[in-house]
This record gives C-alpha cells, structure tokens and sequence, in this order.
C-alpha cells in the first residue's frame, strides 16, 4: 500500500524554511553549554576546536539529508526516508524515537533554559533543598528523578510549550511568520553581543591561548566527547525542515539551499559567539558561570549588560522552542496517516490545515519532560539517540545510490563518497565513547542518570506498540 501523502498545505517558502533550520539551532544551547564543555575540557584550544569540529560533522550530516530531502520531499523528513529505505519497521522505530525522545526531550531542554534565563528577572518561587528530594522516582539500574526541583523555572517551561504549541495549532503561516521574525532578532542579538564584546577592548586575547589547568591523555579524551555532545546539542535542530518537506514550496530546490545556507550560518556565528566569550572570560570562569553569556557581558559594561543578555536570550530562546514545536510533530502526523501509531495522531483540523492533534500530543509529552527531567540529562539523552539516526541516513544515502543509481536526484551531495563514510566512522565512534563514558560517570557518581541507556530504553519501548498497530492495521485489511 502506499504511504498517505499529506493534507498539509504548502506554505513555506525560501526564506521562512532558512528561518526556521537557524532559529531551531540558535536556542539555548550556545548560552549554556559552553560552560559544561569548558569544564570538561579546561582548555581555550580545544574549546574551540570542539565547536569547529562538530561544525564541520554537522555539515556533513546537512549534505546528507539535503540530497534526501530533495529526492522525497514529503511530510514526515527521515520517518518517510527509514522507511523506504529500511522498511516500515525502522521507520516506525525513528518516528516513535522522535516523539519519545529525540524532538521532545530537546524542546523540553530549550524551554528549560528560556525559563532559567527569564528567573533573573521573575525570581520564579522554588522549595528548600529537603522539599526538592522529598519525592524521588527511581529508575532500575538508570539513576533518579525530582519533579519538584526548580519547581518556578518548570512551570514556566510548561506554559511556553503550551503557549507555542496553540500558536502553532491555529496556523502554520503564524508559527512559521513568528519563526522568520525571531530569527532576525536572534541574529542581530548575536551581532550585538560578539561585535559589542570585541569592540569594547575590556576582554583579554590571551585568554583565546592560555588554561590554568588544562586536560591530557585519558582525561583530555573522554572531555572531548563530553563536550562534542554539548556542541551537537547545540548545533541540532537543522533536520527540522525535512519533516516539513510536504510544506514547502519548490521542496527540490529550498530544501537543500536552506539546509546548507542555514547551517553554515549557525557554525559561523558559534564560532564567533565562543571567540567573543573567550575575550571576555578565562575558560576557567567560563566553567564556572551559569549564565555565560550574561556574565561575558557583565565583564564589559556591568550589571546593566547582564539584564540585557538575559533578556535577549530569552527572545533567542523562544524562536527555538517555536521552532522545534512546529516541525517535529510532523513525523508523528506522518505515522498516524500510515495507521502504524495512533491514527488519531494523523488527522489535520479541517479549519486551520495543521497537524493538531499531533501537536498537542507533543505538547503534552514535552510537559512531562521538563516535569521530570534536567537541562543536562534531556539535551545528552536526545543527542545520544539523535545521532545514531543520523548515522543511519548515512548508511542509508550509500544503499539509496547501489539500489537506485538511475533515480532521479535534484540535489547530490558534495563529496560522496567520503563525505558519508567519514560522516559514519566519526558517528559510530562518537556513539561508542559516549556510551562507555556515561556508563563510566554514573558508576562513579559523577552523574544521576546514565542518559544514554534511558534514552534507548524509551525506544525499546516502542516496539510492543508497533507489533500493536501493525497487528491491528493488518486485521483491517489496510
């Protein structure tokens, strides 16, 4: 039988599609990470180099999916690729990773910062350390969760998922109108805050070279993989304009130019975002801050700077969550027009031509998300799992040229192929470390949860509901 196409209607063009893979990126992770990744690392050099070098993969993967973007440009992005490459079963297995984990765990971390960074001016209520811990959920053999902490910075997560998730149920041009203003924003905002760091002349260039305590060996190895995972937290959400490849007008031509134009972007600007950080802070106060951007600033024009960052990176971090709310739910919208989730998931609102009832069931999932979860946990968690689809369409790009080498391709990727087999070397390795690295803090109580193997086993749970659907499709005769 053949997959559903969509009812969505096609609204998207050029500009808003680069708007959207930008202002899904550039969300919390370039105001947060760096602080975990200096810590890990201790070096300026190799704090650098990590951003460069996660760049340069993400890239990588970019080219990719611009060539299968272009080749099946159709609602539901690397669901709809999986499954004509793999097989329902592998598609399937995506989508419900996706909604599980993948999508839903980064909005929540996104929406988790933005609420942080609005705390410095709401002063949003929290119990005492004793209340925070008084219930705690425990997961076997994975570590345990507090729903009460941060309580104030949870519930306003919750009411922006909500607030997006409604805008983006009443219309798509809205959600997508929002997305391409924010971006502008967004971009001027980093403008202002790398050029305004940089031409101030209070920073200290020898902090790009200079690390009291740098990492080697062993040490300096497992940093470099901690860290790349913050950097990858913080370049991702550039596959959200393949699931809404149904959506976009002239997919075969603005699918590929806005992925690559839209990415480069983002490495520049992280580049110069880092380097300005850098100016202004040791890496070693880097480490140590927990609003680096803010504190960057308050380095050069003081305590009035830090309120200004603060709040614009609030506004930076309300394009991602509309972003990442807007796009993702598309693979659940897809998976419920082929009848393998809930086929109430796959039904459009007559009215306002949008995925509703896939939105609002994200919306939910997300809420219970930042319920339960951390900044830290959900953004490892979702890159961890994230990469290994990524590592699949690499592999899947190799068997669509064997099998299909007469087919047609309005976009071909640059460099295959040693673009795909580096993309997939660097990907099976980075997965492998990162895996023996979480397993490794969390048996030294270096970390709560070890994020990796909770992120797999909320996917291994979808496979009982697969065999339920496709039981259920079957018996009807779809």
């Amino acid at each position: 039988m053949p997959t559903p196409t969509s009812s969505l209607a096609q609204k998207i063009g050029f500009w808003s599609a680069t708007s959207i893979i930008i202002g899904s990126i550039i969300g919390s992770g370039i105001f947060m990470k760096p602080a975990s990744m200096a810590t890990q690392l201790g070096s300026p050099i190799w704090l650098t180099l990590v951003w460069i070098i996660a760049g340069v993969f993400t890239l990588f993967g970019a080219l990719v999916y611009a060539e299968l973007g272009a080749m099946m440009p159709e609602t539901g992005g690397i669901y709809v690729y999986f499954k004509k490459i793999f097989g329902d079963f592998f598609g399937y297995l995506y989508g419900w990773a996706a909604f599980s984990v993948i999508n839903t765990a980064g909005v929540s971390a996104i929406a988790f910062v933005c609420a942080q960074y609005a705390d410095y001016f709401l002063h949003l209520p929290r119990f005492d350390a004793v209340t925070e811990h008084s219930i705690a959920w425990h997961l076997p053999y994975m570590g345990d969760l507090y729903p009460l902490e941060n309580i104030g910075v949870k519930s306003l997560a919750v009411s922006l998922v909500l607030l997006f998730t409604w805008i983006n149920y009443r219309s798509t041009k809205a959600g997508s109108s929002f997305q391409l203003i924010s971006t502008i924003i967004k971009i001027v905002v980093i403008v202002l805050l790398v050029f305004g760091i940089f031409l101030s002349g209070n920073g200290n260039t020898g902090n790009f070279f200079t690390a009291e305590n740098p990492k080697h060996g062993g040490a300096l190895i497992s940093g470099i993989i901690a860290a790349m995972t913050g950097a990858f937290f913080a370049y991702d959400g550039w596959i959200n304009i393949a699931s809404m490849a149904g959506e976009v007008k002239n997919p075969q031509r603005n699918i590929p130019r806005s992925l690559l134009i839209g990415v480069f972007v983002c490495v520049v600007v992280y580049l110069l975002v880092n380097q300005a950080y850098l100016y202004a802070l040791p890496v070693e106060r880097i480490a140590a801050s927990s609003l680096v951007a803010s504190d960057a600033v308050g380095v050069v024009v003081g305590n009035t700077g830090e309120a200004i960052i603060a709040a614009l990176i609030v506004i930076c971090t309300l394009g991602a969550i509309n972003g990442n709310v807007m796009a993702p739910t598309r693979i659940t919208y897809a998976m419920g027009k082929d009848r393998i989730f809930l086929p109430w998931a796959g039904r459009e609102h007559k009215r306002f031509e949008t995925p509703g009832n896939a939105l609002w069931l994200h919306g939910i999932w997300i809420c219970l998300f930042i319920i339960t979860g951390s900044f830290d946990m959900l953004a490892d968690m979702f890159v961890f799992v994230t990469w290994i689809a990524y590592l699949f369409g690499a592999i899947g790009i190799m068997m669509l040229r064997k099998k299909m080498p007469d087919a047609e391709r309005p976009y071909k990727m640059w460099g295959y192929p040693v673009v795909p087999v580096l993309f997939i070397l660097f990907s099976a390795f980075y997965l492998i470390i990162t895996l023996y690295n979480d397993i490794d803090n969390y048996l030294h109580n270096r970390q709560p949860v070890i994020n990796s193997v909770l992120g797999l086993v909320i996917v291994a749970l979808g496979i009982p509901l697969y065999m339920y659907f496709n039981r259920k499709k079957r018996y009807s005769g779809e």
